[in-house]
């Protein structure tokens, strides 16, 4: 299993976010959860008040991803630690290397 799967038009991407950190990153591990699906840890200096953690959050995967923002969207986890993130981008192994490569600080 990975933090990350082909979904239509793209990938879906779970992530296990911290809010409100001394800094903003991607985390080298990954959070299992009870049914044994794998999340990309991840933190955001910001405060989880009115989507400002999401919005961080989509900056930051959309400048490590060399994306468009619109190209993002929070389809599950609005509110949650737990989020689900549509990545709408052609499916391919250079892509899926990219999302691997986010693993690569401790947080």
């Amino acid at each position: 299993m990975s933090f990350f799967e082909p979904y239509k038009d793209g990938y879906i991407l779970r992530i296990k976010l911290s809010p409100n950190a001394s800094r903003s990153a991607f985390g080298a591990e990954v959070f299992t959860d009870s049914a044994g699906k794998e999340y990309l840890k991840a933190s955001v200096t910001v405060v989880p008040e009115k989507g400002k953690a999401n919005r961080e959050l989509l900056k930051m995967l959309a400048g490590e991803l060399k994306l468009s923002g619109s190209n993002l969207e929070v389809i599950g986890g609005q509110t949650d630690h737990l989020k689900k993130i549509y990545i709408k981008t052609p499916l391919s192994e250079d892509f899926e290397q990219k999302l691997l490569l986010l693993r690569k600080e401790k947080i």
